[in-house]
């Protein structure tokens, strides 16, 4: 029962799903609607870590294994009702959610990592009104698994009838498994999808808000986090202003991706815009702290044109053209006037000389 190649160690920066978390749902069977479960039938049972020589009092479990080795450890089950309780017991894999939690597959929903490489000693457990009942579970890595880090949980399931709603719910807690394959780890961020774009109203002199959007994406092969700094500015650098400050990221596995968008109120009409964002990605290293690896950035542009200014501009160019176009017809028309009448006069005083001339002649 010795486990094979293997080191233990805490993963304090990525969130747990703990009996801290007891009052909780972790997942409602995709049978029915959370709004839809049944109020009368409470949890009444709690999980919590096995003390043995992995630890005690831990919020999850956090394992380091090399590929072909194996870990034998416990969920600890503690019925508080009245009447005895039949729980389902599995693993499964997790993911990270939109709302930055561990997510876990339900069950009957194939796993590849974590919930695939835990097996129950049982795949249920009857515990006893006010009795615990410990059920233990290997860790088995496969010798091909490839090196990085994954997450899943060891899940505990109680299946109830809504009689209201005609339905079954899936009421389950479980407790996050943190696993890193040992190997060569390489993690890496990148910064992709990056886009800005401005809103201004129709007060051609006020700003407006500028958005800025960009994904997060986890390139390498161990969880990640980071905490993002934004900044802004108009061309060759003008006007330049940092973004107000975003939550820290949630820890990304390998393969996720976290979307992100900044909005910076009262950005200036500056015509056109530069957006840039610089990542510090933080990696947990094998002795359980935080470590930075090198700064990801990322750039894009966009307009930020007071359309209203420019509608105004134009219809100004606009009159003035025509107005001085207006005055040039005028002027033309003045100056052929003009020559039709020196024209008609000095034809006029040829035909006055000629008769002159004809009278003299007479």
């Amino acid at each position: 029962m010795n486990p094979r190649s293997v080191s233990i160690r805490p993963r304090t920066r990525i969130r747990a799903l703990s009996t801290a978390v007891l009052a909780a749902l972790l997942v409602l069977a995709p049978v029915v609607a959370p709004a839809m479960a049944a109020e009368t039938d409470p949890v009444t049972w709690t999980v919590r870590t096995a003390s043995n020589e992995y630890g005690s009092e831990r919020t999850n479990y956090s394992y380091t294994i090399d590929p072909g080795g194996t870990v034998y450890d416990s969920i600890v089950v503690a019925n508080h009702g009245v009447d005895p309780v039949e729980l389902g017991v599995y693993a499964s894999d997790g993911s990270t959610s939109e709302d930055g939690q561990l997510s876990l597959l339900v069950a009957g929903e194939e796993s590849h990592g974590v919930g695939a490489w835990i097996t129950t000693e049982n795949p249920s457990v009857t515990v006893a009104a006010g009795e615990t009942a410990t059920v233990p579970f290997t860790v088995a890595v496969p010798a091909d698994a490839t090196p990085g880090d994954y997450a899943g949980g060891v899940v505990t399931s109680l299946t109830v009838p809504d009689a209201d709603a005609g339905v079954n719910v899936d009421r389950r807690l479980g407790i996050r498994v943190n696993l890193r394959v040992g190997g060569e780890i390489a993690p890496a961020l990148a910064v992709e999808d990056m886009a800005v774009s401005w809103g201004g109203g129709l007060n051609p002199f006020a700003g407006g808000d500028a958005t800025v959007t960009y994904t997060l994406r986890n390139s390498g092969n161990a969880a990640i986090s980071a905490q993002p700094a934004t900044h802004l500015s108009g061309p060759f650098g003008m006007f330049g202003m940092d973004a107000p400050a975003v939550d820290e990221m949630p820890e990304l596995l390998p393969g996720e991706s976290w979307t992100q968008t900044v909005t910076l109120p009262g950005v200036a009409p500056l015509f056109a815009l530069l957006a840039s964002t610089t990542v510090t990605p933080l990696v947990l290293d094998a002795s359980g702290s935080t470590s930075p690896i090198a700064d990801v950035s990322g750039t894009a542009g966009g307009p930020a044109i007071p359309w209203t200014l420019l509608v105004i501009v134009l219809l100004v160019a606009a009159g003035v053209f025509f107005l001085f176009r207006a005055r040039g017809v005028r002027k033309k028309s003045a100056e052929k006037r003009r020559e039709a009448e020196v024209d008609a006069a000095v034809a006029k005083a040829l035909e006055q000389e000629r008769a002159k001339a004809g009278a003299a002649a007479e």
